[in-house]
């Protein structure tokens, strides 16, 4: 969960979203669009996809590829203005 928005354009296969209060598959062809502050994950099905990402989380996800020490995830995370949840946290 972050302070940005986040969308995925599916190419092929299928993008497996889950939401707090939901779950949704979404197939090739079609867009999701994921507000900022909502909180989610989501699992690639033998898909290919475009990921739209603001300047920000193009910064976490390089910090998180510089780091690997996953001990520091929490505190990129939140220096990046987002919250890594763990599954459970998504009850559906």
């Amino acid at each position: 969960m972050g302070a940005d928005d986040e969308a995925w354009h599916v190419l092929e296969g299928t993008l497996h979203f889950r939401f707090a209060d939901r779950t949704v598959d979404v197939g090739a062809g079609a867009t999701v669009f994921v507000p900022a502050g909502t909180a989610h994950t989501y699992e690639a099905i033998e898909a290919r996809y475009l990921l739209a990402l603001t300047p920000r989380l193009v910064a976490l996800i390089d910090a998180l590829q510089r780091s690997r020490d996953p001990d520091a995830e929490k505190s990129i995370y939140r220096a990046h203005q987002s919250e890594l949840l763990e599954l459970n946290d998504l009850a559906v």
